[in-house]
């Protein structure tokens, strides 16, 4: 699992490490790291150009050692200082006794170095920076995002906010962000994510919590929470998910949830809805019902919402009971607000931005341009646990503690229907037995796994997706 924490948690590690350390051991640790993978993305050291933008703090002293690092092994380096009165004293000294250069104080001088670099190492601000980059900044991450150079990030691109994952101004764009002792949330998190290119993460040594701001599962982490049948498994034993989704007009919500859920661990299906002859003839291994849901047979839990129209009667039937619920699509608009926060089962609220946004009241663009704080909020605000859908998906559980996020999906998975899809797969864990959190990153994981497998950087269907999910499955546990 990877774990991203706050600004202050990092900071109090950094304090408590540095107290037993040799003054300047943490940044020889850091600069190290860090001239380690420029010289691995460079692949030739020797003779290459490499421009260091170096700010006041720390940031930019992490980036003078490693360019001196990198001169010492024949490599052309050059900082452009954007505040020289308070640029790191023994990292300019060791540039400088390593045989690099400092640029004039010109605008010009420090766009044309850049244009003539092979690597461009972005040491401007740190973890502490708010809003985006001052325009002189901005002007060189600019024209260091239209050259030819690779551009590095020191701990994370300058601009983007570290705890937020926000990018509230211009902000570096780069293609290798090397982050040290931990990930930071915004590392993880759209939009500051789409900012950081590849992520390499050096250890050097600080001691952490266990719990952080974010988590992102991966496969062993997922393996590990996926229902298993056992030698006394039953269909009955293993979970029963109930579907009451689509309508006369949107028949295929239903076909597409169903497709999910039966691919999602629990036993058998129910389907409740005026979509059962789809549904049947797609799936005749699905129990149809069209009494509702109090009548359709015991289920563990439900899935309501997709394609249910203007349905609010069903919707309000299934909230009703005292099984987990998963919450999608017209389900979300059609919930009465005190309905979800009084119930005492778990419910998992599946909204994209746009239904994010109308919940709270927001407009999208904010959603977008502060995902993590809006899913916190909205699992506050309905008492539930929120999968915000996006490039990064969120799971953000009622009771607080770290945020999941997933970016195993692809944008191929913007195709109509693929929510359907997730939302029955997520359905069936939560049936099989999974609290909500996990049900929900999981079905992320696989969801988007199941998306790349089909897509291959090609169009797929919704139905091309539900396909691949068994794929997914056994890829994350062989």
């Amino acid at each position: 699992m990877r774990t991203a924490y706050s600004v202050e948690t990092v900071r109090a590690a950094e304090r408590a490490l540095m107290a037993r350390l040799p003054e300047g051991a943490l940044m020889q640790r850091a600069a190290a790291g860090l001239a380690a993978a420029c010289a691995e993305l460079l692949g030739r050291v020797y003779g290459s150009r490499v421009v260091l933008l170096v700010g006041s703090g720390d940031n930019g002293g992490d980036a003078l050692y490693a360019g001196a690092r990198l001169a010492r092994r024949g490599a052309g380096v050059t900082a452009v200082l954007l505040a020289p009165e308070r640029a790191h004293a023994g990292g300019l000294a060791a540039l400088r006794r390593a045989g690099g250069a400092v640029a004039a104080d010109s605008a010009a001088t420090a766009e044309e170095l850049i244009e003539r670099a092979d690597l461009v190492v972005d040491g401007i601000v740190g973890i502490g920076g708010k809003g985006g980059l001052r325009a002189e900044a901005a002007a060189l991450a600019e024209t260091a995002e239209l050259s030819r150079a690779a551009v590095v990030a020191v701990d994370l691109p300058s601009g983007v906010e570290a705890d937020t994952g926000e990018v509230r101004g211009a902000a570096v764009r780069a293609d290798l962000t090397v982050t040290f002792g931990t990930y930071k949330p915004c590392l993880l998190v759209d939009p500051a994510r789409e900012y950081a290119g590849v992520v390499r993460l050096v250890d050097i040594g600080l001691e952490l919590p266990g719990e952080g701001e974010l988590e992102a599962l991966q496969h062993a982490d997922v393996a590990r929470l996926l229902p298993v049948p056992g030698a006394e498994s039953d269909k009955y034993r293993r979970g029963v998910v109930g579907i009451a989704a689509g309508s006369a007009r949107y028949p295929g919500a239903a076909v597409l949830a169903v497709s999910g859920a039966l691919r999602g661990g629990a036993g058998a299906v129910r389907y409740v809805g005026p979509a059962g002859d789809a549904v049947i003839a797609r799936f005749p291994e699905t129990l149809v019902s069209d009494r509702g849901p109090a009548k359709a047979g015991r289920v563990q839990a439900w899935v309501t919402g997709p394609g249910a129209g203007e349905d609010a009667a069903t919707v309000a039937e299934v909230l009703g009971a005292d099984v987990p619920v998963l919450l999608d699509a017209d389900g979300l608009r059609l919930a009465e607000r005190d309905a979800v926060r009084g119930r005492t089962a778990p419910t998992l609220m599946t909204p994209h931005a746009g239904e994010a946004a109308a919940l709270l009241g927001v407009r999208r663009e904010e959603v977008e341009g502060r995902r993590l704080a809006a899913a916190r909020e909205l699992a506050a605000v309905y008492r539930a646990t929120v999968l915000l859908k996006g490039s990064t998906t969120l799971v953000s559980d009622a009771g607080g503690g770290a945020v999941r996020v997933n970016a195993t999906g692809t944008s191929w998975l913007a195709t109509a229907g693929s929510g359907d899809v997730l939302s029955g797969l997520a359905g069936s864990l939560l049936a099989a037995g999974l609290r909500a959190l996990d049900a929900g990153s999981t079905a992320a994981y696989l969801h988007g796994l199941a998306g790349r497998f089909a897509a291959r950087g090609a169009p797929a269907g919704a139905h091309d997706v539900a396909g691949r999910i068994p794929e997914a499955w056994r890829d994350v546990r062989y």
